[in-house]
């Protein structure tokens, strides 16, 4: 069952090319975006833990500032070192940002 939670004001995402760290009821999510499509996925790497909303976009995928690991944004996969974070559904609502943290 969707949980859909305010993350952040619409005026408040990243640029195009772009990510950020949001929090949503205690849940740490990277926002990213890529040709102006908002994408929402665990924030922490799961490698050491490193802060995804303070790495990059390269492509369809979020590297992590640390080490260097992308992440798909649809999938959360990283197919090169075998790792994953939780994706999670984003939608625009007015002026908000929502995310289906359930």
């Amino acid at each position: 069952m969707a949980q859909w939670v305010r993350l952040c004001a619409a005026g408040d995402v990243p640029q195009p090319g772009k990510v950020g760290q949001y929090e949503a009821q205690g849940v740490d999510v990277c926002l990213a975006n890529i040709g102006g499509e908002l994408h929402a996925m665990d924030n922490w790497c799961p490698h050491r833990r490193g802060p995804l909303g303070e790495g990059w976009v390269e492509g369809d995928r979020v590297v992590c500032p640390w080490h260097a690991w992308g992440f798909e944004v649809t999938t959360g996969n990283c197919p090169e070192e075998k790792g994953h974070v939780d994706v999670f559904p984003v939608r625009v609502d007015g002026d908000e940002v929502l995310v289906d943290i359930a």
